[in-house]
């Protein structure tokens, strides 16, 4: 008797917050990275490609011991040889270590680069935002002038919004530099500890360890707070304040909308002077440019408000002169930023862009018999060779069931090639619209069907099959 069966087991799950990526969505991915290196590249930047997996010790010193991605996102893992290694959170670190590993203070300054991949964080899964998230970034290394804050958002911006997605505003704002951020997180220090009570666990914890996280704070209670908080525009040094109007200047020229956002600070301890985001406001009408004056950097302006339910961010950055000496190296001057895949490929789908999808084979190869079969094989190989897309069917034998396929893909043109045609180097082309077909040899098969793809038109419709008498018969499928 055969042996019983084990009860089944449950199907196993891709992890929590990690999903598989559909054709459908790598069409969208392929596009936005298509564009985004477009830009890029013509601006200068090169390729760079960083390991997935890094030191833990890479990201501990840059990002803060009191950020959320340390405490409690990185996926952190112990080697046989007792190495502590970590899946990347984040991109800019890797590429500072890479710049300093492989000799690039020698290059041509600045060093622009630019980068793809998956980066790793333990967070709650939410819409547009998962445990391994696909991000594109852009660094130029080497740089103190203001033209380099502002051409990383341009190049961000740019890819965005000519991706289609409309009603692109950026966020901005100054968290300035070591001379006078220490005197703003006096004053905020002060400020919050007055509102201990209505601030989260989370937050009375980041007023010792890092007040100024405390703005990055999203629970409701700690929003409300932010409102009377001083702001970082009203305690820049000279040398902060002229480099942050030249940045907006910049935009200025540039034409791109731009707010002043005094609570913006973004997570990481490593950044410095300017701090961006770009964010998708659903609601808002187009209009132009948003030309807050270059005065509102001395003067003092309005409070900020809070995030509107409405905008979502799809990338942001900023400067961050103090990393490379954070990381154990001479000071270097650098900005960049990147955009998250995800969020503009949900996007895209509710502004309903679609993505780049590769044209349909107008040329199906139709095969019956073994000895048919085999010289497919080649006859596809040739017509790749000759840039013309083909369709086939090859584990089908049945040739109606072929001609069926080839019509619900709408090819114009179908190959028959049977066991006769096999033996005598020809091949039947049928004219799927006309509803007629004619025997070619097959070394003027390319030739034939290029002369008859020139002449028909887009958008012709596939009619009607009438009856075929193939030259061997059909096959049971």
């Amino acid at each position: 008797m055969p042996k019983k069966l084990k009860q089944k087991k449950e199907m196993v799950r891709s992890p929590k917050g990690m999903r598989d990526m559909l054709v459908a969505d790598i069409r969208y991915k392929e596009k936005i990275l298509e564009k985004a290196r477009e830009i890029a590249e013509f601006y200068g930047f090169q390729p760079i490609k960083t390991p997935h997996l890094e030191h833990t010790e890479l990201f501990e010193r840059p990002l803060g011991d009191a950020s959320d991605v340390v405490e409690k996102q990185m996926y952190t893992l112990k080697t046989k040889g007792g190495d502590s290694l970590t899946l990347r959170p984040e991109g800019t670190a890797p590429i500072v270590r890479a710049y300093a590993e492989n000799g690039m203070v020698s290059w041509p300054h600045p060093v622009k680069l630019y980068y793809s991949g998956s980066f790793f964080r333990h967070e709650n899964p939410q819409k547009g935002r998962l445990r391994e998230f696909h991000q594109f970034g852009i660094e130029l290394l080497g740089d103190h002038d203001a033209i380099m804050d502002a051409l990383a958002i341009k190049v961000l911006y740019l890819a965005i919004t000519e991706l289609g997605l409309k009603n692109i505003l950026v966020h901005i704002n100054s968290i300035g530099d070591r001379v006078c951020r220490p005197q703003y997180k006096k004053e905020l220090t002060a400020y919050y500890r007055k509102k201990i009570n209505y601030i989260c666990k989370d937050c009375k914890r980041r007023l010792k360890d890092n007040p100024l996280r405390l703005l990055d704070c999203k629970d409701p209670g700690c929003q409300e707070q932010k409102a009377g908080a001083p702001q970082m525009v009203d305690f820049l040094c000279e040398e902060c304040k002229t480099h942050f109007r030249e940045v907006l200047e910049f935009l200025d020229e540039a034409g791109i909308p731009y707010t002043l956002d005094h609570n913006l600070v973004r997570g990481f301890d490593y950044y410095g002077r300017t701090v961006f985001e770009l964010f998708l406001e659903r609601g808002a009408k187009e209009k132009g440019q948003e030309k807050e004056k270059i005065d509102a950097v001395e003067a003092k302006p309005e409070n900020g408000a809070a995030e509107e339910p409405s905008s979502i961010a799809l990338g942001g950055g900023g400067r961050y002169d103090e990393l490379m000496y954070i990381l154990g190296g001479r000071p270097l001057p650098a900005a960049g930023g990147g955009l998250g895949v995800e969020r503009i490929i949900h996007e895209m789908k509710l502004a309903e862009i679609s993505p780049k999808i590769p044209p349909e084979p107008k040329v199906f190869l139709i095969q019956i018999g073994p000895a048919a079969k085999k010289r497919s094989f080649m006859l596809l190989e040739e017509m790749r060779k000759a840039g013309i897309g083909v369709g086939e069917s090859l584990s089908r034998d049945n040739l109606r069931t072929q001609l069926n396929i080839a019509a619900k893909v709408g090819a114009k043109i179908s190959l028959i090639l049977g066991q006769k045609e096999a033996m005598t180097d020809s091949i039947i082309l049928r004219y799927m619209d006309e509803g007629v077909q004619e025997t070619v040899l097959q070394k003027k098969m390319v030739e034939r069907i290029k002369e008859k793809l020139k002449k028909m038109p887009r958008t012709a419709r596939v009619a009607a099959l009438p009856e075929i008498k193939p030259s061997e018969p059909e096959a049971i499928s």
